[in-house]
């Protein structure tokens, strides 16, 4: 059974925040000190190892769901099927539904069951859940509705990446620059009318790499220490990815049978720009060779780290030609590769 991608949709928030917002913010060190280097040199050093000028944060009044909805209504028509014949809406996401200026984030009803109630679908048969898989997790949900595919479970899924980011960043930590805002989505179906997956790869490392991404509390110590942020272990996370991903991008690439050289573009988490130049550099290393030109479309410098969100919105927009340089023939051989909280890894080979 021909298992593909037979529409996108995406929803990039309209807010343009630079990184000249954060001149005036009074970075410190996890234990509350202070840094010795001067905000501008913070910020050109950030630029320059993430490749990050700005990003996109939501309006106010927008919530996860919301911008999620957004990207899945544009993903049902581009793809011009019924709604009503959804069999799944799975929701990967890491931090629920955030209200600016609120310090709770919000899961129940579950994101999938609030984007069903906004595209009305009326069929109880569509199934809705959402999936905590850390960055990753849009790449997971369409191997799991690949998955329900196969078996027999379901022929029409609707999986969707999105994080308000933004509202749970720490101001007084410069990781906070990472972080972004997004939605992305897409309708998986069985024996549809272009692409196909060929192959998928999935890992969990959980020991010493567990919390190497967690929730935890600001780095002022005079701010509230209930509240939460999202906090990481920069350094062992690059170390961690670019050891571990392109391994598991080989083992998907060999599973699939298809030579390297017939990769056109690599669709990767936009976490980090010379992070991601590294695992393609080392996954093309494996098999004895350079890396191609043009081979991996980036958002990440205008959009920055919306988690989740990256690689749906970064597909689409290739798709949609919003993206200049880089485009799509039939036939052509991609693959999706991401790596987040968890920690963990997952890759898919698909033809177009």
């Amino acid at each position: 059974m021909k298992i593909g991608i037979s529409g996108t949709g995406s929803y990039i928030p309209s807010i343009i925040t630079t990184n000249e917002a954060f001149l005036e913010h009074a970075f410190l060190e996890t234990d509350g000190s202070k840094f010795e280097q001067p905000n501008t040199v913070i910020v050109e050093k950030f630029k320059a190892i993430t490749g990050i000028k700005a990003r996109r944060y939501a309006k106010p009044e927008l919530k996860t769901s919301d911008i999620g909805f957004l990207a899945a209504e544009k993903a049902v028509q581009n793809a011009g099927i019924d709604k009503e014949e959804l069999d799944y809406i799975i929701f990967a996401h890491n931090f629920g539904d955030l209200t600016a200026g609120k310090t709770q984030s919000d899961m129940l009803p579950s994101l999938a069951s609030r984007v069903k109630h906004l595209l009305r679908i009326k069929n109880p048969k569509c199934v809705a859940y959402d999936l905590i898989y850390g960055c990753p997790g849009w790449v997971e949900g369409i191997i799991q509705a690949t998955a329900f595919i196969k078996s027999g479970m379901a022929k029409k899924c609707l999986v969707i990446g999105g994080e308000t980011l933004s509202r749970v960043i720490d101001p007084h930590d410069r990781d906070s620059m990472i972080f972004a805002d997004g939605a992305g989505a897409a309708i998986l179906e069985a024996n549809a009318p272009t692409g196909e997956i060929l192959a998928h790869a999935s890992e969990t490392y959980a020991n010493e790499e567990a919390y190497y991404l967690n929730f935890d509390k600001s780095n002022n110590p005079e701010q509230n220490q209930n509240t939460r942020f999202i906090k990481m272990q920069g350094r062992k996370i690059y170390e961690f990815a670019c050891i571990n991903v392109p391994k598991a991008m080989a083992e998907c690439l060999d599973k699939s049978g298809m030579d390297i050289d017939n990769v056109k573009k690599i669709f990767i988490h936009q976490a980090n720009e010379k992070m991601d130049e590294a695992i393609i550099k080392r996954f093309y290393k494996s098999y004895g060779k350079g890396v191609p030109e043009n081979i991996m479309p980036m958002s990440i410098h205008e959009l920055g780290n919306s988690s989740v969100a990256t690689i749906p919105t970064l597909y689409d927009m290739v798709l949609q030609g919003n993206l200049p340089g880089h485009d799509l023939q039939k036939g052509d051989v991609i693959m999706f590769a991401s790596v987040g909280a968890g920690m963990n890894i997952n890759a898919i080979v698909y033809r177009y």
